[in-house]
């Protein structure tokens, strides 16, 4: 009997994890990016425990921590740099036993690209439709140069803007979050930039954060409350940056300083309302085009990652792929629900600004140690097939603590 082929649209982090787990558990797997060339981002990401414990899971050892540089060290601060609350990341890190890395784009795709060397990577392949055959139960992708495509299952990983998703449920509103996003990559040196530090900077409407990359490369991030009729078509520069964030800690400042123009990104952050029905047929979506998230809690890639994983595990050995797919949805739909809900909460909370403000700074300095420890072992665990967290639940991110989270009860991760 010849292997099974699934198809993924999408070379993202999803996309190409998904493919390299998809070959670890039997099956063919074709990948059809419409990029003509494979370029990242200048900016950075965190993947945290749990990512990386769903990559040891498949059998995937990148060697991130040789890539990127393991989180150590963990504060947020006022804007002027005086200290709110550090965060214990590394004694949790240290119970599970698992690593959180903090790595460039680029070093995790080249990570992936090498994990699926071998693997058929089509690129200016733009997909445009797909149909199921109900007598085979096959599915056929139609590109717009014409070319079609057949195989056993079809993965959307195509991202927030996912043509897979459209497809299935029609064309949807994305939910802006009233504030603009700032990335750049530089490098960087300063006496309060430590190896493996994260340190946001919490202002009124606005934050910024400070991620060492390792090797003296700092991946930076700024925010700042506006409307999206501005977000969305964002054409300041560099000097608007700086007087944004005039009058904070040196280090923002030197920060910003010393970032060439040309090297600052103007991300638009937005998600869309959580869709509950993933799939159909032989149809499934994961990462960004099943579940966008705002990115307070750092975990969009994390949660990539664990949906690749766990799609693999349930379509090993599968003898009806529908079946399996919908388990795989099923077994997702909690936790990446929570995830999406407290990303917008924490976002909402950590944005306060005018009154707000100094409600926000106290609850994180008074929030009881056991309590935040809860909630972040929560989101830093991979959990079981069963649904349930590997380590003692706490305050796990779910849809049971979107409450907590609208009152600071969720923090953000290094994202």
């Amino acid at each position: 009997m010849s292997r099974r082929k699934a198809l993924v649209v999408g070379a993202g982090i999803g996309g190409l994890t998904a493919a390299a787990a998809l070959r670890r558990a039997g099956w063919d797997v074709e990948v059809h990016e419409r990029a003509t060339e494979l370029r990242t981002a200048g900016s950075g990401l965190s993947v945290m425990s749990n990512a990386i414990a769903a990559l040891d899971s498949a059998g995937l050892d990148l060697r991130l921590a040789e890539r990127g540089e393991v989180l150590r060290s963990y504060h947020v601060r006022t804007a002027r740099g005086r200290m709110i609350r550090e965060f214990p990341f590394p004694s949790i890190i240290r119970r599970l036993g698992v690593p959180s890395v903090l790595i460039t784009r680029s070093a995790l795709q080249q990570a992936l690209l090498e994990a699926t060397d071998g693997i058929r990577l089509h690129l200016g392949s733009t997909a445009e439709d797909f149909s199921v055959d109900e007598a085979s139960g096959r599915v056929t992708v139609r590109f717009a140069d014409g070319q079609e495509t057949h195989g056993d299952a079809l993965v959307g990983a195509d991202g927030f803007n996912s043509v897979i998703r459209r497809r299935m449920v029609g064309p949807e509103e994305s939910r802006d979050s009233g504030y603009l996003v700032w990335l750049a990559l530089t490098p960087f040196r300063h006496p309060r930039f430590t190896p493996g530090s994260v340190t946001h900077y919490w202002g009124s409407g606005q934050r910024f954060g400070l991620v060492d990359m390792g090797g003296g490369l700092l991946y930076w991030w700024g925010t700042k409350n506006m409307p999206a009729s501005r977000s969305h078509d964002w054409k300041g520069g560099k000097a608007e940056v700086a007087r944004a964030f005039e009058g904070w800690a040196d280090e923002v400042g030197q920060a910003i300083e010393v970032t060439p123009e040309d090297a600052i990104l103007a991300v638009p952050s937005r998600d869309r309302p959580f869709l509950e029905r993933w799939g159909r047929g032989p149809v499934t979506l994961l990462g960004d085009a099943a579940h966008p998230m705002l990115t307070s809690l750092g975990q969009g890639s994390g949660m990539a990652i664990e949906d690749a994983v766990v799609l693999a595990r349930c379509l090993r050995g599968a003898q009806d792929v529908p079946a399996a797919l919908r388990a795989y949805e099923d077994e997702r739909r909690e936790r990446t629900r929570g995830m999406v809900a407290a990303s917008r909460s924490i976002s909402e909370f950590e944005q306060s600004e005018n009154v707000r403000r100094p409600i926000r700074d106290a609850y994180f300095r008074f929030l009881p140690t056991r309590r935040l420890t809860g909630i972040l072992e929560g989101s830093l665990t991979f959990p079981t097939a069963s649904g349930r967290p590997t380590a003692p639940p706490a305050d796990s991110v779910n849809s049971a603590n979107v409450n907590s989270a609208k009152e600071g009860g969720h923090v953000a991760q290094a994202g």
